[in-house]
């Protein structure tokens, strides 16, 4: 069988091949392809990896059309989650009850989830009924979000800031209000352009208490209004100079977890360690791999807590890929979420 990928680097140079897909071993699983999100590391990828191209997406729903003979309890014609990196479940941090710390993952074996096919490891997918294929494909980011806002550890009625609106800062300022907290703020970029007046208003309509555009001190001084002395938890969404905002309106103890990541240079910040020691301040990394949370997350989706509707507004397909990679990337269309739909 043959299935036609993308693959990308800087530039946002964007190839297409076409490789084999052999037949499944004993422990594997053909999936065909239905949806693919674009992620924001599919955008760091095209917009900053000067390296060997990268194989794009992995946020991606399907269905089973073929079975190895060892697999069960998966059958063609399931619909299922696709696991970019899945915990082996016999090393000695998984049989300690953290598989969060697992390093012999099973992974897509450098197969784009905006494809066709895939072949993998069968305890890498999770089976799912009664949600569409596009919303479906959500699973996966709003699992990192979920996994952010759990690691924010955020106290009933407390206070929290995400910064940054892209789709898993949307989720988590979603999910923070699902998890109890009693006000929500998010940041986001000047709304000067298609894309980010789209996304602040999503955040209006998920219920945020208070949508700032980051303009000079605007963050501090619109949290200082209603915290004087800070908030008690940050999420970071956005890239790792965010942080230097985080400091400034966290509380006293407060917590600051962050997943935004920058390939092209901009990783690496300076940070004041005296002042994390004397504020007692705690700065938790939040890196969802092995896959966490799937099917609490696929939950969320199914039973409308977490609206996939309105997140998704793009679909696209390998003939419009490289437009709108761009799109994504110069604001000039109003996407919030855009998914790959490979027919």
């Amino acid at each position: 069988m043959q299935s036609r990928g993308l693959y990308g680097k800087k530039y946002i140079n964007i190839e297409e091949r076409t490789v084999d897909i052999e037949a499944p071993d004993e422990d594997h699983v053909i999936v065909k392809v239905k949806a693919c999100g674009v992620c924001g590391t599919d955008i760091n990828f095209v917009r900053d990896w000067e390296q060997d191209y990268m194989p794009l997406g992995h946020e991606i729903s399907g269905e089973v059309i073929e079975t190895g003979k060892n697999v069960s309890g998966i059958k063609p014609g399931d619909s299922v989650i696709v696991e970019d990196c899945t915990m082996c479940g016999v090393c000695t941090d998984c049989k300690s009850g953290h598989p969060e710390f697992c390093r012999n993952m099973y992974d897509m074996e450098s197969q784009p989830g905006m494809g066709e096919y895939l072949s993998v490891r069968y305890n890498c997918l999770n089976r799912y009924e009664g949600l569409d294929h596009i919303s479906a494909c959500l699973t996966e980011p709003l699992a990192v979000s979920l996994t952010a806002v759990e690691n924010a550890k955020i106290p009933l009625g407390g206070s929290v800031v995400v910064l940054g609106p892209g789709p898993l800062g949307l989720m988590a300022a979603k999910v923070a209000g699902l998890r109890g907290a009693g006000f929500v703020a998010i940041t986001g970029l000047p709304a000067d352009n298609p894309r980010e007046r789209a996304r602040l208003e999503l955040a209006r309509q998920f219920g945020c208490d208070m949508v700032i555009e980051a303009i000079g001190n605007s963050i501090e001084e619109n949290i200082k209004q209603v915290f004087p002395k800070g908030v008690d938890r940050v999420i970071v969404s956005s890239p790792p100079e965010s942080i230097y905002d985080a400091f400034k309106i966290i509380r006293f103890g407060g917590i600051i977890t962050y997943f935004g990541l920058h390939f092209g240079g901009k990783n690496v910040i300076d940070l004041d360690v005296n002042d994390m020691i004397f504020r007692k301040i705690s700065l938790i990394p939040t890196f969802a791999e092995p896959a966490i949370n799937f099917p609490v997350s696929n939950r969320l989706l199914r039973e409308g807590l977490v609206d996939a509707k309105n997140l998704i507004t793009h679909t696209f397909t390998f003939e419009n890929a490289k437009a709108t990679f761009e799109s994504v990337i110069n604001g000039s269309e109003p996407v919030i979420k855009a998914v790959m739909l490979p027919k």
